[in-house]
């Protein structure tokens, strides 16, 4: 049997753990986990120091094997994005004997005043820094479990400049009675400080909304909207210069935005594509040419309760710079566009992860859209749009009237279609 006792967030191993500990030929941990307990464990048992895990691994399965007591000392809850996870997959659930500790997570939020049942949670330790950023940008209230070179300041230099007013709460040595610190800074204040290896877990959030009270019945992330590619009524639009929602409703399917994803809406008009990615999870930026039309994508993000990063200017030049890997996107959209198109279309798919999806009124422009797609390397399709949508006559009769046809071209990079989406 091995036992996986929780521990390191300030409370005393309780007597049924503390005899585990005496009981076992193995103790394996963290160096400050088996000091202390150090007091706890028998003469005769064997203590490892926890660094690379295979070996440690490799050291439980020989006194499993001979049916010795084990005992892993981890921090916190183990069983959330902890060891267990290795333990269960290398020995079976049914060998472990989990008994978990206050989770960092849970710990930083009752430090913070916060409750956390509508948190969402990301793990940068031992991660891709990327995914987690995406998170915060698109949630009010998010924990980021870190690790070395995605820290405090990785992530506030991330962060600043970001839409809504983000704070980071950054908890350190949770739990030690002498070197405990839990401080709220902004974004740019975590990206010129050296935080050292103390930090476990840093709190993102928007305070206007994460102290905003809120019936959670599904804890974490908030569910999913139950519907998209809204009418064009639930947007503020210029003239109806605005994508229709049976275009949209394919566009948002091929670029799947999600939790994690970072999107860019290029030439955004509305911003009603933006803001469905929004609404869908994804981190959003929208490049709009006109400042009115940065305004109205701004008012629309705010009139649906999302955040938009708006960028003011023409692409290509426009676009944000890859000075960070963090500003690559893992799916663009592409809305009208006029002689610059092909450029446009060039730019964002030599630095999009995944998939590049363009719409277009011109039939003159696909074979150039197509070929600077393949000519990124993306697998390329497309079809042409014509949808008829019922609209009353006099004398209570419908009649069929047809939108403005539609070319949507796409690009998939092949990596990202044999590969999966990784987060």
């Amino acid at each position: 049997m091995i036992t996986v006792i929780g521990t390191g967030t300030g409370a005393p191993l309780p007597p049924d753990a503390t005899a585990a500990v005496a009981g076992a030929a193995l103790v394996v941990g963290a160096r400050r986990h088996l000091t202390a307990v150090s007091a706890a464990v028998s003469e005769g048992a064997e203590q490892v120091a926890l660094g690379a895990l295979p070996p440690a691994l490799d050291t439980i399965e020989e006194y499993v094997g001979k049916e010795r007591p084990v005992v892993v000392l981890a921090s916190g809850d183990p069983g959330f994005f902890g060891i267990v996870r290795a333990l269960a997959e290398r020995f079976g659930a049914g060998l472990l004997d989990v008994r978990p500790g206050v989770s960092s997570v849970a710990a930083a939020f009752a430090r913070a005043g916060l409750t956390w049942d509508d948190a969402v949670v990301v793990s940068a330790h031992g991660r891709a820094l990327r995914t987690a950023v995406n998170v915060c940008r698109a949630r009010p209230k998010v924990a980021v479990l870190t690790g070395p070179g995605a820290g405090p300041a990785e992530l506030g230099a991330a962060l600043a400049g970001e839409p809504g007013a983000r704070v980071l709460v950054v908890a350190s040595a949770l739990g030690d009675p002498d070197l405990e610190r839990v401080e709220r800074v902004t974004p740019v204040e975590a990206a010129a400080r050296d935080w050292g290896d103390a930090v476990s877990v840093v709190l993102c959030l928007d305070e206007a909304r994460a102290l905003a009270p809120v019936r959670v019945t599904v804890a974490g992330s908030a569910v999913g909207p139950s519907r998209w590619a809204l009418d064009e009524q639930e947007f503020t639009h210029r003239d109806s210069m605005i994508t229709k929602f049976e275009v949209r409703a394919l566009a948002l399917a091929r670029l799947g935005p999600h939790l994690g994803d970072l999107v860019w809406d290029i030439g955004a008009g509305s911003g009603s594509v933006a803001v469905e990615c929004a609404r869908l999870g994804a981190a959003v930026v929208a490049v709009e040419k006109t400042s009115d039309g940065a305004e109205r994508v701004r008012a629309n993000a705010a009139a649906h309760g999302v955040d938009v990063r708006v960028v003011e200017g023409v692409a290509p030049d426009a676009l944000p710079a890859p000075a960070h890997e963090l500003s690559d996107p893992d799916a663009v959209f592409i809305g009208g566009g006029g002689r610059e198109l092909p450029a446009v279309v060039t730019a964002c798919a030599l630095r999009a992860r995944r998939t590049v999806v363009v719409a277009l009124a011109a039939l003159d422009r696909v074979p150039a859209v197509r070929e600077a797609l393949a000519g990124a390397g993306f697998d390329c399709d497309g079809v042409l749009l014509q949808s008829s949508r019922l609209a009353p006559l006099p004398g209570d009769v419908t009649r069929l009237a047809a939108t403005n046809p539609v070319f949507l071209l796409w690009g998939t990079r092949p990596s990202a279609r044999s590969e999966g989406v990784a987060l």
